[in-house]
């Protein structure tokens, strides 16, 4: 029997990471580039303005690996 590795959500650790890993965490579950991903999340922060907020709830919510 083989057993299938979950993909679990974490935050980037230390040295991937510029703020709280949050923007890493979430490139490295979709392999994607991490800087494709803080590019939108500052769309979101200066175009639709709830960027902080969902990035403090990120970093609260999604623990570190």
């Amino acid at each position: 029997m083989v057993k299938k590795k979950v993909k679990r959500l974490y935050r980037a650790s230390r040295e991937d990471s510029i703020i709280a890993g949050v923007c890493a965490g979430i490139a490295d579950y979709f392999e994607i580039d991490p800087v494709l991903v803080r590019l939108l999340w500052v769309l979101f922060v200066f175009g639709f303005g709830f960027g902080i907020l969902a990035y403090l709830l990120a970093w609260i919510i999604i623990p570190r690996k």
